[in-house]
């Protein structure tokens, strides 16, 4: 098989590519990081500058971060979904709209969990503490704009970054109950197969999320 990922089922970046993979039945093999295979770590250590995971390998060429491997599966194994438009203008606000989620949802959710990594003996509350205003800063943004984005069955790029960004993050910060076009949508993308996937393959992992995870989705 020439497709392999490299990840953890419970890492949320490693779940953007993996909602790509799903999403046009795209044939693969999944490496699982940490799981006793030293090989696989050293590849994933030295694959980009970070050592860090997912890394996408096809044969000879190597793809670390996420959505550059949504975007290489886009050119090199299309499917029925395009992630990424066609036509360039449109293809800048998906893009931009990753990144929104990558940078304001996803990153900004994780820097209470490495603060709670960091000090074991920090209160989960504190942590949070650390990035509720960001976060409820973004959700407010993203409320605001959902009244214009077409909620869709179709998986694009968006839906791939937007899926486990808002999965994690509303567990550390739960999404407020005046941000109604949030909580839906969250809702609607946990409901995708491709993401329903994903959620279920993490499960066994849950207990490792240093805040305490939820009992829900």
């Amino acid at each position: 098989m020439s497709l392999e990922l490299y990840g953890h089922l419970f890492s949320s970046y490693t779940w953007k590519a993996l909602i790509a993979l799903y999403a046009n039945d795209t044939a693969f093999e999944f490496c699982g990081i940490g799981e006793g295979n030293e090989a696989d770590d050293a590849f994933v250590a030295v694959a980009g500058p970070s050592g860090q995971f997912p890394v996408l390998a096809d044969r000879a060429v190597t793809i670390f971060e996420a959505t550059a491997i949504i975007e290489y599966l886009d050119l090199h194994h299309p499917g029925p979904q395009r992630f990424v438009p066609a036509d360039p203008a449109a293809a800048v606000l998906v893009r931009m709209w990753d990144r929104v989620f990558d940078l304001h949802v996803m990153n900004t959710m994780q820097g209470a969990v490495g603060a709670k990594i960091t000090d074991s003996g920090l209160p989960a509350e504190a942590a949070r503490d650390l990035v509720r205003e960001k976060l409820l800063r973004s959700y407010r943004w993203i409320e605001g704009w959902l009244e214009h984005y077409t909620q869709r069955e179709a998986i694009t790029l968006v839906e791939c970054a937007a899926a486990p960004s808002l999965f994690y993050a509303d567990w550390v910060i739960a999404i407020p109950a005046d941000y109604p076009r949030l909580k839906a949508w969250r809702a609607h993308l946990l409901a995708l197969p491709p993401v329903v996937r994903c959620v279920d393959d993490a499960r066994q992992f849950r207990h490792y999320f240093p805040l305490g995870a939820p009992d829900r989705d």
